[in-house]
């Protein structure tokens, strides 16, 4: 980009500060970030930097997918209608053993990372084994994430014990310390497969890192009633005992929480990942959003992996959630449209640590952006674009995306030649799953 490119539209929407939208104006990037933003009359200055011209759409930053399993891609479909520990124990967690390996982590990755980049997800937040090989793929996509240092007590074809999941997890992390679309943070699977003792290790190295921890956390019932039946406290007791309620912890779903619970997690600075089309497929629950919210929890939005989804779509869950917060709370007022976009951009990179960096549309911060097509009979008229885009629009109205200041999807075609041999290794995978019997 040796000249920077400005990008003029109808709608920027900054997400910061809340609620704002501006009309006719013009982002400036140089060097993969963003040199400005100001009215496009005023944007002469630019005249020299390559033009792209954008009349009917409304430009937002990149959608943060704060919790997924990427790989499970070439799982989707797989073991539909089942609830949670049903679906992991007899059909996910089989698989997994029989297939997971570097290169399905790579395929199905990549798989995903094709999906979210069209549907205007430009970074994510992963857990699965082989983290490398995810790190991998969303590099050679061109695609911020967020790596997920696994850690759970029984063997897999990745690591043979916790001490190996961590050794391995931190070697990954610091070969990689500089790279810029690339950040990292434990992540103990749940509360039900990880022991006290690996807990307090991660507790350890928390503090001395200073890192998030990424864990599924109050998912189900089953979960909450196992806990005080093996360890005498709920899940979130037991992780506070442990040292890891804190500003660092990421609890995933966060569905089945008591108000003191609520209160606990925003008194710390927590934040919650909301997954409403996961836990409405598995039967989970509905997650308190609004209480959440107003008890300062930051919250933010994620998708799960394509096995119990089976969408990569944060257009989906921006919506879902919205509607969900809305009758849960019993008032229409409850996480308005701007609240769930903040939900789906700024406040999943402030729950990854990388807020400074992305989620906002501001000069200095990385040039992750999003181009959404207005001009369709179903998103017609446009009285108020963020209510559009939350309401009606959704990712098949993407039209191009940045991931700092390369464009990566012109006119809703994937760029990047990687992805065209994607498909036929995809269908190859599904054979040896169907035909493994797993």
């Amino acid at each position: 980009m040796p000249n920077g490119t400005l990008i003029r539209a109808r709608w920027v929407v900054p997400v910061e500060p809340a609620a704002a939208i501006l009309t006719d104006h013009a982002v400036a990037l140089r060097d993969g970030k963003i040199e400005a933003l100001l009215p496009a009359a005023e944007a002469g200055r630019f005249a020299g930097y390559d033009r792209i011209e954008l009349p009917n759409h409304v430009l937002i930053p990149g959608l943060v997918n704060a919790h997924t399993h990427a790989a499970m891609t070439l799982m989707r479909g797989l073991a539909d209608d089942l609830p949670l520990m049903r679906w992991l124990q007899e059909h996910i967690w089989p698989a997994e053993m029989k297939h997971v390996s570097p290169d399905f982590v790579r395929d199905g990755t990549l798989l995903a990372c094709a999906e979210m980049l069209r549907g205007g997800v430009t970074c994510f937040n992963d857990m699965y084994f082989f983290p490398e090989a995810a790190l991998e793929a969303a590099l050679t996509a061109g695609m911020r994430s967020s790596q997920g240092m696994i850690v759970i007590e029984f063997p897999s074809s990745y690591a043979s014990d916790p001490a190996d999941y961590l050794r391995k997890g931190l070697e990954l992390r610091d070969r990689n310390r500089d790279e810029p679309l690339a950040s990292f943070c434990f992540a103990p699977h749940a509360p039900y497969t990880v022991s006290d003792a690996s807990f307090r290790q991660i507790a350890t190295l928390v503090g001395e890192l200073d890192i998030g921890v990424h864990v599924h956390l109050h998912e189900t019932v089953d979960e909450v009633e196992r806990s005080v039946v093996e360890h005498g406290v709920r899940p979130l007791e037991r992780l506070r005992r442990l040292g890891l309620v804190g500003p660092q912890l990421i609890a995933v779903h966060a569905v089945h929480l008591l108000p003191e619970e609520i209160e606990l997690l925003g008194r710390h600075g927590c934040s919650a990942v909301h997954c409403p089309s996961s836990n409405l497929k598995l039967a989970s629950g509905f997650a308190p959003v609004a209480a959440m919210v107003a008890a300062g929890i930051n919250v933010a939005l994620g998708t799960d992996g394509a096995a119990s989804n089976n969408r990569l779509d944060m257009f989906e869950e921006m919506r879902t959630a919205a509607l969900l917060a809305k009758a849960v709370a019993g008032d229409a007022q409850a996480l308005p449209a701007h609240a769930a976009l903040r939900a789906a951009t700024l406040n999943g990179a402030r729950a990854l640590g990388i807020d400074a960096t992305v989620g906002s549309i501001q000069p200095g911060k990385a040039a992750d952006l999003v181009a959404v097509e207005m001009r369709e009979p179903e998103l017609t008229p446009v009285y108020d674009p963020i209510s559009q885009l939350v309401y009606s629009a959704g990712r098949e109205h993407v039209t191009h995306v940045w991931v700092a200041g390369r464009l990566i999807v012109d006119q809703r075609r994937l760029e990047n030649p990687v992805f065209d041999a994607l498909y036929s290794r995809a269908h190859l995978w599904q054979n040896s799953l169907a035909h493994a019997g797993s």
